[in-house]
C-alpha cells in the first residue's frame, strides 16, 4: 500500500465512522473528531519517516554515485534497517498502530471488538484506499506516447503526465490548491 496524504483524513473518518456504526468502538460524537485525528498523526508520522527514507537513500546513493536503478533496492534495506514498512507492510503497520491507539485513547469510550477482529477489519478497510500504481503508470504512459522513450524529455512528460493522472484522482493536490492552503 502507498499511503497519500491527500486521502490521509478520509481514511482516518471511514475508519472511525465504520468501526463505531458496527458496534467495535463506541465514541461520542463529541470526541470523534480527535478519535479521527489520533489516526491522522500515525499516518502522517509515518508519511514523515517515509519522507526521511527517502531523502536518505538519494543523499546515500549520491555521495557514492550509486546508479538509480539500485533506488529500490537500497531503498529496501535501509528500510530494513530503520525498521521501516514498506509494500503489503505499510497496512498491517497502520492497522496494528490504529489497534492500539483504540485501546489507549481517551477519545475511544470502549473497543468492544477483540484486537484480532479489529485489526482484521481495519485491514480490510485500508484496502479499499489501494492504489494501482502500475495502472496510474500506464495511463500517464499513454499520455506521452508522442515522445520517444528512454529520452529526458521523455521522462520529464511522463513525470507530469503521472503528477496529472494522480491528481484526477485526489491522491495529490495541485500546487495551486497547497498555495491557497498555506496562505490561510
Amino acid at each position: 500500500m502507498k499511503l497519500y496524504k491527500a486521502r490521509v483524513a478520509q481514511i482516518a473518518n471511514e475508519i472511525v465512522a465504520a468501526l463505531t456504526k458496527e458496534g467495535s468502538l463506541d465514541v461520542e460524537p463529541e470526541n470523534r473528531p480527535e478519535a479521527e485525528l489520533d489516526l491522522v498523526a500515525i499516518m502522517e508520522e509515518y508519511l514523515r519517516r517515509d519522507r526521511a527514507l527517502r531523502e536518505r537513500v538519494r543523499e546515500h546513493m549520491h555521495s557514492r554515485s550509486v546508479p538509480y536503478d539500485q533506488y529500490g533496492k537500497l531503498r529496501g534495506q535501509m528500510a530494513g534497517s530503520w525498521n521501516h514498512p514498506t509494500g503489503d507492510d505499510v497496512e498491517r503497520f497502520l492497522a496494528r498502530q490504529f489497534v492500539e491507539n483504540f485501546m489507549i485513547s481517551r477519545f475511544v469510550d470502549e473497543v468492544y471488538a477483540d484486537d484480532r477482529a479489529l485489526y482484521k477489519r481495519v485491514i480490510e478497510l485500508l484496502k479499499i484506499h489501494h492504489v494501482d500504481e502500475k495502472a496510474i503508470r500506464e495511463e500517464a504512459q499513454s499520455k506521452v506516447k508522442n515522445v520517444r522513450e528512454g529520452t529526458v524529455e521523455y521522462e520529464i512528460a511522463l513525470s507530469q503526465a503521472i503528477r496529472e493522472v494522480k491528481q484526477r484522482y485526489g491522491l495529490i493536490k495541485n500546487r495551486e490548491e497547497r498555495g491557497q492552503r498555506d496562505r490561510r
